[in-house]
């Protein structure tokens, strides 16, 4: 009686600490009302008005200089952006998305006669099988699968993000 006890209170234990692992975490702090991302420092804040909650060293678009112009460009896009969507199921473990493309920006891509391309994110890096280090996505703002657990509970959808060159 006493082994099948004691069974059960490991059995317990494990089952505790595998739900501890969650990449789902709460956040009950300030309100992030801004992101920014300083391309050129490498750099992503959340914002709580002027004060910095956050701070987290980014990987940009493989061709980070400039505004994205069309798909395939490799650039990050700059400008004035809202969150409009999250991805629990992402390929990058976590995703939060980011209304790009804007009006200006398919009236761009459409006058030079190319896509403006989409799928704009904030995501981790896992299954990435590629350098991480460097600039490597496609377009979007990587950080990493721990740090994005993190930034996947505090931004929310409509959050303003501010990219910066």
């Amino acid at each position: 009686m006493r082994v099948i006890r004691i069974l059960l209170m490991l059995v317990v234990a494990i089952g505790l600490t595998a739900c501890g692992s969650s990449k789902f975490k709460t956040y009950n702090g300030p309100k992030v009302t801004s992101v920014q991302v300083h391309k050129a420092d490498r750099k992503m804040y959340l914002l709580h008005n002027e004060r910095v909650l956050k701070k987290y060293d980014v990987a940009l678009g493989f061709n980070p200089d400039g505004h994205k112009q069309y798909e395939g460009d490799g650039r990050t896009p700059e400008g004035t952006y809202v969150v409009d969507r999250r991805n629990p199921n992402s390929q990058f473990h976590l995703s939060v998305g980011i209304n790009y493309p804007r009006p200006q920006d398919v009236a761009y891509a459409n006058f030079i006669g190319k896509s403006p391309g989409g799928d704009i994110f904030i995501h981790g890096r896992s299954n990435w099988n590629g350098q991480n280090r460097g600039d490597w996505t496609h377009g979007c703002i990587a950080v990493t699968d721990k740090e994005m657990e993190t930034v996947y509970a505090m931004i929310k959808d409509g959050t303003t993000i501010h990219i910066l060159p």
